[in-house]
């Protein structure tokens, strides 16, 4: 779940087109955005052992020989159990001879899925980050997609601004992408701020600082994150930097890092010094992290806008999320709009040893499609990948539409990555570390700079 070659009018149109979809009434999302092919369309069933003719003039297959399909797809909460199964749902009607077989994914920063590659146990069907991709392409542990059968029309398909999430920066495609422009930001808990006499949103690090001794006086634990999982410590920095740095990752092209990275270090390890963190949080895991802030265990939760839902289901009225604090108001109030996100490359992928490899193809991409087509529909969310000609049946919770509303329609900019093998990893690392006590911002600082000096040469 995690940047983009696109200009920030692109981003920004993008999510405009989409969200006059969304908006229209909460339930007809019919305009000039979506009017496109419809998703059931795009995912033809292959291998016919004989041919008929639908409505629209196009061949069909009438019989077909069954298929069984290894999946291993993200599977343990609303947000990853109820697209899956309204996806599943949908291709058994239009393709009733393919069975998926559910290898539910390991929350493990894709450990597992590694060690499938390196044993030759690749499953059909497997969702894929852009850090995998990479990983992938270069041990040959993944399709190449650019001429697939389902690609130029799900190309086509993308929404404004969407094509970072499909298409990676060496011009191929590797997945097929259900979510949009995804991005990272903070839950809270607003009945523990009034308890704790916390005013929100936290705005300044100092009023986060003074928040987190209020907390821990109630004994609550300030803010929980799963950092059992590399990528979210990374993220939480990168939420940082943005308020000084809104390139993100791409900004690292020297030798040293740049004033605004050693500052995020800085606020990153005095925010853990000040008792932020549980002390187990490299040891903790999303569904350990999200249950100490839904049991009001915790204050606050980071994690990405995806969150939302379940946020909403556990706790009502008593959630809401903020941007990223900033060094002081004028700052957070100039910054709030740089978002930590990603429009990076991500979705379903195929291995090259599926023994029904054109049809998990098709596959892929239709579930794809059917996952966007969940969540625009059933959920009233617009951050999906393609364009959907389905009404909304569902009012967005009040803090998507607050996204809807406030955000999507101001965002200046989005983090972007770096293409550095090399250097991502050692983000991911120090990152990590930076939870840690004992590891400090000086730590990270000489850590990163050994790196960007060795690789930026």
């Amino acid at each position: 779940m995690r940047n983009q070659r696109f200009t920030v009018f692109a981003s920004t149109a993008a999510a405009l087109l989409i969200l006059s979809a969304c908006s229209s009434g909460g339930g007809n999302a019919n305009n000039a955005n979506n009017a496109a092919t419809a998703p059931d369309n795009a995912a033809t069933a292959p291998e016919p052992t004989e041919s008929a003719t639908n409505d629209d003039g196009a061949s069909a297959p009438a019989t077909k020989e069954p298929v069984k399909l290894r999946i291993y797809a993200a599977y343990f909460d609303d947000d990853t159990k109820k697209p899956y199964d309204y996806a599943v749902a949908e291709l058994k009607k239009e393709m009733p001879n393919v069975e998926l077989v559910l290898d539910p994914s390991m929350q493990d920063d894709g450990q597992k899925l590694r060690t499938y590659a390196a044993s030759g146990n690749m499953p059909d069907i497997f969702q894929a980050d852009y850090k995998t991709m990479k990983a992938f392409a270069a041990s040959k542990n993944i399709e190449l997609l650019d001429d697939a059968a389902p690609t130029a029309q799900f190309k086509s398909d993308l929404n404004p601004g969407n094509e970072p999430v499909m298409i990676t920066p060496d011009g191929h495609v590797y997945s097929y992408p259900f979510a949009g422009i995804e991005f990272q930001i903070l839950y809270y808990n607003k009945k523990i701020f009034a308890d704790a006499g916390v005013e929100a949103p936290i705005k300044t690090y100092d009023q986060w600082k003074d928040a987190i001794q209020k907390f821990k006086a109630k004994g609550i634990v300030p803010l929980a994150i799963f950092s059992k999982e590399k990528w979210i410590g990374n993220s939480f920095f990168k939420g940082l930097l943005t308020r000084e740095e809104p390139q993100g990752y791409a900004a690292l092209t020297g030798k040293e890092l740049p004033d605004a990275f050693e500052l995020a270090a800085k606020q990153f390890n005095d925010l853990k010094d000040a008792g932020l963190f549980d002390p187990n949080a490299t040891n903790t895991n999303y569904d350990q992290a999200s249950s100490m802030f839904y049991t009001g265990k915790a204050a606050m939760l980071v994690n990405g806008q995806w969150e939302i839902y379940s946020a909403d289901k556990n706790l009502g009225a008593d959630v809401d999320w903020m941007y990223w604090p900033a060094k002081d108001e004028a700052t957070y109030e100039a910054s709030k709009f740089n978002m930590d996100g990603s429009g990076e490359p991500g979705g379903f992928s195929v291995s090259p040893t599926s023994k029904n490899k054109e049809t998990a193809i098709e596959v892929a991409a239709f579930l794809a499609r059917k996952y966007a087509e969940f969540k625009y529909t059933q959920l009233g969310n617009p951050i999906v990948s393609v364009k959907i000609d389905k009404p909304v049946v569902a009012k967005p919770p009040a803090m998507m539409q607050r996204l809807i509303d406030e955000t999507l329609p101001n965002v200046k900019s989005f983090a972007k990555l770096n293409e550095n093998v090399k250097i991502n990893t050692a983000l991911d690392d120090n990152t990590q570390n930076l939870i840690v006590k004992g590891f400090s911002d000086a730590d990270f600082d000489k850590n990163m700079n050994r790196v960007l000096a060795s690789e930026n040469k």
